[in-house]
């Protein structure tokens, strides 16, 4: 056996994970939910996955076998599985008794269907007032929109999320990178609700929790999210974006990139890296790595005041370019680094699995999948007294773990009846 880094070290004592004996009950599919009840995992709940006969629809897509897929893999590590079918009598039932031992609930389920599952807040709290419940919907809970189905891309099109990396020459808006921004925010938000639930556990009645989709494609672009005074009389009046919307803001995003030397990537001799300057300290070390020089150094971002102005700052990237194709990627960074300037190499990220610098964080983990063999997916986030825990249980097969659960509802239930105690 190889030693262990203290970075990659398992936690000595499973009392180190500050939610050890929480159990949080996950009702959600896809992604938002599952990634927000992942992170608890990694944090030390005990998450039940409650899924339908059929499983969580994320297991059939792009299958690599029967309920087996990478996505499924990628956000379901770490969890138990029980089959509970909420459209019976019995399988309510059963969600009851696992509701009256459960610190939390996630769900990503609409209102109404919520409700006719037993899973509404009013619901919950009937049988388990302590649980912190968390609900993830596409838009709210009020509003014309209040229960609509949406996934990911409807919240970045409706939130203007969409339209933030418009280029020109788009035929349409694109998700960038296929990227889901406003699911992926939404489970760290929902995670962070329930861990915020769960921080006042002595409280009688625990919180409940809403957040959605299209407050998350917000969040991310909280930066721009400004209206300003003088800015109301410019208020967009149409709902619907058109061609030549999307003309105007691919001319605006491209306008930006034209004259911002300093916050961008670059090709040199053999191939790609990206150069970080944010301060005005950052731009003037990197024009002496280069050789340039920039009286607009202070403000790159300031509207040109004449077209022979924009001119001259235009041509102030392609001085860049030519330089930066000099040499190769490995001088560029080290320049860059030595004078204190952020810049790092541009990677795919298949790469990461073998990069040093993210196996050393423990962001890298290997599990073996029944059907999958070993499967490499991303590690705890989370590094607690400068240990990266490491201890990833494989995604659960599709009720895997239904017959262990119920014999602890047993249990629990014979516990409760020698204290005279109701269930949970």
């Amino acid at each position: 056996m190889t030693q262990q880094s203290r970075a990659e070290a398992p936690l000595p004592y499973e009392q180190a994970l500050p939610l050890t004996g929480c159990r949080v009950l996950d009702y959600s599919q896809f992604v938002a939910g599952p990634l927000a009840t992942m992170l608890l995992a990694d944090l030390g709940a005990d998450v039940v996955k409650v899924e339908s006969p059929v499983g969580d629809a994320y297991r059939h897509y792009e299958p690599l076998g029967q309920g087996e897929s990478r996505r499924f893999y990628a956000l379901n590590r770490n969890k138990r599985s029980v089959v509970c079918d909420l459209k019976t009598e019995a399988g309510r039932a059963f969600s009851q008794r696992l509701i009256a031992t459960a610190d939390a609930v996630v769900h990503n389920m609409p209102p109404e269907r919520a409700e006719s599952f037993g899973l509404d807040p009013e619901s919950i709290r009937a049988v388990n007032r302590r649980a912190v419940v968390a609900v993830v919907s596409a838009f709210g809970s009020a509003g014309p929109q209040a229960g609509k189905v949406g996934y990911d891309l409807i919240a970045q099109a409706f939130s203007g999320l969409l339209m933030a990396d418009t280029r020109m020459g788009d035929p349409v808006p694109r998700r960038s990178g296929g990227i889901p921004f406003s699911d992926i925010t939404a489970g760290f938000l929902a995670c962070i609700s329930v861990a915020a639930g769960l921080a006042g556990r002595a409280s009688a009645d625990r919180p409940y929790f809403e957040v959605s989709l299209l407050g998350a494609a917000l969040a991310t672009q909280v930066q721009t999210f400004v209206r300003t005074e003088a800015d109301l009389a410019d208020d967009a009046g149409e709902e619907t974006v058109t061609p030549a919307d999307l003309e105007r803001i691919g001319a605006e995003v491209a306008g930006w990139e034209e004259l911002e030397p300093y916050y961008r990537c670059y090709e040199a001799a053999d191939g790609y890296f990206a150069l970080s300057c944010l301060t005005a300290t950052q731009r003037r070390r990197a024009l002496v790595v280069l050789g340039l020089e920039d009286q607009w150094v202070g403000d790159p971002q300031a509207p040109p005041l004449s077209a022979a102005e924009r001119d001259q700052r235009a041509a102030l990237p392609h001085q860049f370019e030519r330089v930066f194709l000099e040499r190769p990627v490995g001088y560029w960074v080290a320049a860059f680094t030595q004078a204190g300037v952020p810049a790092g190499e541009v990677r795919l990220v298949d790469q990461m699995f073998n990069e040093g610098q993210v196996r050393s964080n423990g962001l890298v983990r290997r599990i073996e999948q029944r059907q999958g063999g070993a499967v490499d997916v991303l590690g705890s986030l989370f590094k607690i007294d400068g240990v990266a825990h490491q201890s990833p249980v494989a995604a659960p097969r599709l009720g895997e773990h239904t017959d262990e659960i119920v014999d602890e509802l047993a249990k629990n239930d014979e516990v409760s009846h020698a204290l005279g105690a109701p269930c949970g």
